[in-house]
């Protein structure tokens, strides 16, 4: 059982931090502390300040009113560099990985021990593996980072943090490129170190895993101090209404939904891999104008595949039939695909999705461009008055339609990934992680605008991770297991244990 918080020794005071950018003011008056032993959640919808005072006490940003102390003494960070020899650790979400190198040489990348300026190759690699060993990670510290999964690069990542002999360790959303299993391993790391005494502040949209974890709970809203309260005291409702300024009663939208006719009809689906290895086999669906159909199953099941496939984006074999309204039509490229009305959001929108330099109009027209803005001549008047209606109904919150993506929150991201596709009137939309790294407030509008699209008319496949988003928001659900479908389920008969079943690769009953 875990030491009361309040008799624990602080390690971290944050007081009175306040932080102006030109025309912004990102942080008013924020207070946050951190003792021995804990983890302290921080958590609060995009662009609440999260990401700003941890850069603060990373060093990052050196200019702020208020003051950091550490076991109490007061703190003075210019740079990164000082933050790192105070024993702050900071594994952020864009990780800062040199591929290129192995996981021995990122460990301890500016830190390699030498003599003579000669670096000891031998002793950097006998304690980069100890540091994996003490984690419990089964990685070879002279394989190369490149060769490496997301996830088990964001474990190096904090593999990386740890060598540094740091008392304080920020992890910002750290399971979002992780498999269930690897965020088990993390979350068994992070209990080991909580024991051992250090001082943990976990960052994460992903409520389940706060309140599983943390020992009390921060929220931040317009950056400002919402509130702060030991996580046995608090449920996931009061923490949404503090972060979103109100309460939130239905997340998912109470919905009736009529679907009508098939749409698109998939039979005997057949995917491979460049090496000829099978992913995706004989899969079969069909999905109907004004229906969102869910996809469930594990990680490497093969729902984004399956998306891709039909998108003609796989870069594989793929053999089957696809039909559209009831007739049989071949697509070669995902070009085919947007001709023949099929649009894709995908899992990461700012690989895939944006182009992040450009704008907010110059994305949303892309994929529709000939449609909107002529054939020959774009005309950018035209751009706007097909784009500023949709941007106005799906509230995306910018100062104005020539404000680069980039800057934008997730939510607003996906938004404009979600415009880009409806401007381009397609007939069956495949989402893929439509809520991927968005805030609560963020997701409920999305929900609510797949609700919108799908009760007019439109067919809508969705593909999610997680498991209450699929039965929140679907009138059927497949699951898949291993590249087969091993269930489908109607909105009222899905259980999470009967998914959870089929997903680990046990067939549903007739």
């Amino acid at each position: 059982m875990q030491e009361a918080s309040s008799s624990r020794p602080l390690l971290l005071e944050m007081r009175n931090i306040s932080k102006t950018f030109p025309g912004v003011r990102a942080l008013d008056d924020v207070s946050l502390d951190l003792r021995a032993g804990e983890i302290h959640a921080l958590v609060g919808e995009n662009g609440a300040g999260k990401s700003t005072l941890m850069k603060i006490l990373g060093g990052v940003y050196g200019h702020f009113d208020g003051e950091i102390r550490i076991r109490g003494q007061r703190q003075y960070f210019r740079s990164v560099h000082d933050a790192v020899q105070a024993g702050v650790a900071i594994v952020f979400q864009e990780l800062s990985l040199v591929r290129e190198l192995t996981v021995g040489e990122n460990v301890f990348l500016g830190r390699e021990p030498a003599r003579l300026g000669v670096v000891q190759w031998n002793e950097l690699y006998a304690k980069a593996g100890a540091v994996l060993r003490e984690l419990g990670l089964a990685l070879n510290p002279r394989t190369q980072v490149a060769a490496l999964g997301a996830g088990q690069q964001q474990l190096v990542e904090i593999a990386k943090a740890l060598s540094q002999q740091a008392g304080i360790l920020v992890l910002d959303e750290p399971t979002a490129a992780l498999t269930e299993i690897e965020a088990e391993s993390l979350f068994a790391i992070l209990e080991r170190l909580r024991a051992q005494g250090m001082g943990i502040i976990y960052i994460s949209h992903r409520l389940e895993e706060v309140f599983r974890l943390s020992d009390r709970i921060s929220v931040l809203r317009d950056g400002k101090t919402a509130g702060t309260g030991e996580t046995k005291q608090l449920n996931q409702q009061q923490v949404i209404a503090r972060m979103v300024g109100r309460e939130v009663s239905q997340l998912y939208p109470a919905t009736l939904r009529k679907p009508a006719k098939t749409v698109l009809e998939v039979r005997h689906l057949h995917t491979a891999d460049a090496a000829g290895k099978a992913v995706l086999r004989d899969i079969n669906f069909s999905v109907r104008r004004g229906e969102v159909l869910g996809i469930a199953g594990l990680m490497g099941a093969g729902r984004t595949e399956l998306l891709l496939a039909l998108f003609a984006a796989w870069q594989g074999r793929v053999t089957g039939e696809v039909l559209l309204d009831g007739e049989s039509v071949r697509m070669r490229r995902p070009a085919d695909a947007i001709a023949h009305g099929i649009g894709l959001v995908p899992e990461d929108r700012k690989r895939s999705g944006l182009v992040l330099e450009q704008s907010i109009l110059s994305n949303m027209t892309l994929a529709a461009l000939q449609q909107v803005a002529g054939r020959f001549v774009t005309s950018q008047s035209r751009e706007i008055a097909a784009a500023r209606p949709l941007a106005d109904r799906l509230r995306i919150k910018a100062e104005s339609l020539f404000t680069a993506a980039g800057t934008l929150s997730g939510g607003n991201q996906q938004k404009v990934v979600l415009a880009k596709w409806l401007l381009t009137g397609p007939r069956v939309l495949f989402l893929d992680e439509p809520t991927h790294g968005v805030d609560i407030g963020g997701k409920q509008e999305i929900y609510a605008t797949i609700d919108e699209l799908a009760r007019s008319g439109l067919a809508v496949v969705m593909v999610s991770s997680e498991l209450p988003e699929v039965l929140g928001m679907c009138d059927r659900i497949l699951v898949l297991h291993d590249g087969q479908l091993t269930g489908e389920f109607l909105r009222e008969d899905a259980t999470p244990e009967a998914v959870m079943a089929c997903a680990t690769g046990q067939m549903a009953r007739a």
